[in-house]
């Protein structure tokens, strides 16, 4: 907890409009990516069966779900800095994953390099934090 804390405390201190437009932005890619996903289930069930043991029953639709609600939700929730850690913490599995279908599957370099670049992003933010120009921040002033 004293971690968090003091990562909080660095990151106010450190705070710039320029990354919190960042933040701002890796929301709304992620989101759009949700709503693709959510309008485009067949698109996704492609990139997902790439993977040899992939199968159509439960755990696949599993993996289809949280993979478009975390994007959908998780990006709203970064772009408003709200819960910023546990929205991104939750986007990490998922971007891991996208690193790992490329080479198992065909290589798209193109679906390769923005999942490297957003999870590049991901892991900055996880211990970044939200900013100053959140709600993370707002809610917290407000005690």
């Amino acid at each position: 907890m004293n971690s968090v804390k003091t990562l909080n405390k660095w990151a106010n201190a450190h705070t710039y409009l320029t990354i919190d437009l960042i933040r701002m932005a890796l929301g709304v890619f992620l989101f759009v990516k949700g709503i693709t996903f959510i309008t485009n289930i067949q698109y996704l069930e492609d990139l997902i069966s790439s993977i040899d043991n992939y199968e159509k029953g439960m755990y696949g639709w599993f993996i289809i779900h949280y993979v478009a609600s975390a994007h959908f939700l998780g990006g709203i929730m970064i772009f408003f800095g709200l819960l910023t850690r546990w929205a991104i913490i939750a986007q990490l599995p998922i971007l891991l994953g996208a690193i790992v279908i490329n080479f198992m599957g065909e290589m798209h370099s193109e679906n390769l390099l923005q999942a490297i670049i957003v999870f590049g992003f991901c892991a900055f933010f996880t211990f970044y934090g939200s900013g100053k120009n959140s709600a993370d921040y707002f809610f917290k002033m407000e005690k």
